[in-house]
């Protein structure tokens, strides 16, 4: 697959507040693409009831199977999110619990990106280890380089527009949407 021919890549935002660093940044992915490549974002994993194995039983809920459509039908995900005690929010964890249960396992053999972002310094970056460590589970192929932790947040977004106005973060960001076409292309060969 040639990047130049058109790559879609999908948008896991693993925050629910509205003022959210993360879901700036999420926001913010669209305009820094690369020419050829669509960032479009999946629905809300509010939606997404607690994981029950008696629920599953009676069907997967509605948002868990467009989600699950749409991650297949995408050529790779980034998924962005918070850090919440050391890890990962637990509306993400119970998302991919979710997720991981539709067959075909739509993150199997896809390329995903982890971006996360934090008043602190380090940016979020053991939510991305526990993170990782769901993500190998699901046989997705987790981009190495350039990680994207973006610390001190605050100073980066704007509080009253909550757009991501940090020149030298959305050129970092652009590298690493780059980064995730290279390794689509890599996995499609």
């Amino acid at each position: 697959m040639n990047i130049d021919s058109g790559l879609n890549f999908s948008v896991l935002l693993g925050s629910l507040r509205k003022s959210s660093l993360n879901a700036a940044v999420a926001r913010a992915l669209p305009d820094l693409a690369p020419p050829g490549i669509t960032i479009t974002p999946l629905g809300s994993i509010g939606e997404f009831p607690h994981y029950n194995a008696d629920v599953q039983d009676e069907g997967f809920p509605a948002p868990v199977l467009t989600m699950a459509q749409q991650i297949a039908a995408s050529d790779g995900v980034i998924i962005v999110t918070p850090e919440y005690n050391y890890s990962m929010p637990g509306v993400l964890k119970n998302a991919i619990d979710w997720l991981s249960r539709v067959s075909p396992q739509p993150f199997a053999g896809k390329p995903v990106a982890i971006e996360t972002a934090s008043p602190g310094l380090i940016g979020g970056a053991r939510a991305q280890y526990h993170l990782r460590q769901s993500l190998v589970f699901l046989d997705a192929f987790v981009l190495n380089k350039p990680e994207a932790m973006i610390g001190q947040a605050t100073q980066k977004i704007d509080p009253e527009s909550l757009q991501l106005t940090d020149v030298g973060t959305r050129e970092f960001l652009t590298r690493q949407i780059s980064a995730l076409a290279a390794l689509a292309k890599r996995v499609r060969e």
